[in-house]
């Protein structure tokens, strides 16, 4: 298939943008998303059963429009690519929690606070998959063999993942924060919730928008895992990008969700490891053998819930 064919029509790329737009809006000036308190679990629940749910609702009614206007194998086979897409986004979208833990706790960034940062952490994860969505497609539908780099690069990356999987990266000595150390106008001290504050007739950032960039940094580092195994899956742009940014739009709730109880979950690198490791290998073995959507998303999920359970398994009993 060319990388660019797709099943979407203008009005469809219009409402799904429009629709994100309006979540965020929504999100930032009617819940409070730019204000700061502290996430219960009950509110993290909440949001992540909604963000769930509306990411069913879209597949149902992108199969429903489908069935009507292309036919109802068409209609399942990118119903069934968006759920499979969906499903390792927001498999893959755990590890940045874990790194999202790490950053927070090396700043100790008060829970009242992380809210703001992750809201527009989120904005410019959006942004930049967009862009590095649309490029990834533009470049598969010219150079279809760039699929095969996509699949060596997750094999090797998932083979790195499992060796490295209980290392914790230095968040201090990342050389993207000593890059902004040195050329930016730090204030040390607590500033709240603000990410720029004015001193003497200068603007400097807080150490929370030192903060921000980590957190941006980190989602686009994880981009460059997530979305060419996407394009294991499909490589129709509007499956990729409305699985993508449904995944990413529920990412802060799921953080919130996972926040007191990480720890219990440290197998599930190991299961999101070998979902990258299988992906890999599906792409490289593509001229000889094509494993279906269904297949594929019965070893992902396979993996993931085994790792899941494994966790729980080896952390029974602990506090």
């Amino acid at each position: 298939m060319n990388g660019l064919e797709s099943i979407a029509t203008a009005p469809m790329w219009a409402g799904f943008i429009a629709f994100v737009l309006l979540m965020l809006a929504l999100d930032l000036f009617v819940f409070g998303g730019n204000k700061a308190h502290k996430v219960s679990v009950k509110e993290a629940a909440t949001w992540s059963l909604v963000w769930v749910s509306l990411a069913l609702l879209f597949n149902g009614g992108l199969w429903w429009y489908l069935n009507g206007t292309a036919g109802p194998e068409i209609a399942s086979q990118k119903a069934l690519e968006f759920f499979s897409g969906y499903l390792i986004e927001k498999a893959l979208s755990v590890d940045n929690v874990f790194v999202f833990l790490l950053i927070f706790g090396a700043f100790q960034v008060p829970m009242q606070y992380q809210r703001r940062v992750l809201i527009y952490g989120v904005l410019g994860a959006i942004i930049m998959r967009a862009v590095m969505i649309m490029a990834g497609a533009w470049v598969v539908s010219e150079f279809s063999w760039v699929l095969y780099l996509f699949g060596a690069f997750l094999l090797v990356t998932g083979f790195r993942m499992l060796v490295a999987a209980d290392a914790e990266p230095d968040v201090a000595n990342n050389p993207v924060l000593r890059f902004a150390r040195r050329h930016l106008r730090v204030a040390d001290g607590d500033h709240g919730e603000r990410f720029f504050v004015n001193k003497g007739g200068l603007r400097y950032v807080t150490p929370l928008f030192l903060v921000l960039i980590l957190i941006e940094v980190t989602d686009l580092v994880f981009a460059v895992d997530s979305i060419p195994a996407i394009f294991a899956i499909t490589t129709d742009p509007f499956i990729v990008f409305t699985s993508n940014l449904f995944a990413i739009m529920g990412l802060r709730a799921l953080y919130f969700l996972l926040v007191d109880v990480a720890d219990r979950f440290h197998l599930l690198k190991y299961g999101l490891a070998m979902v990258l490791v299988f992906i890999g290998a599906k792409m490289l073995v593509m001229p000889w053998f094509h494993v279906p959507v269904e297949a594929s998303l019965l070893v992902v999920f396979v993996l993931i819930a085994a790792s899941c359970l494994a966790s729980v398994f080896a952390t029974r009993g602990k506090k």
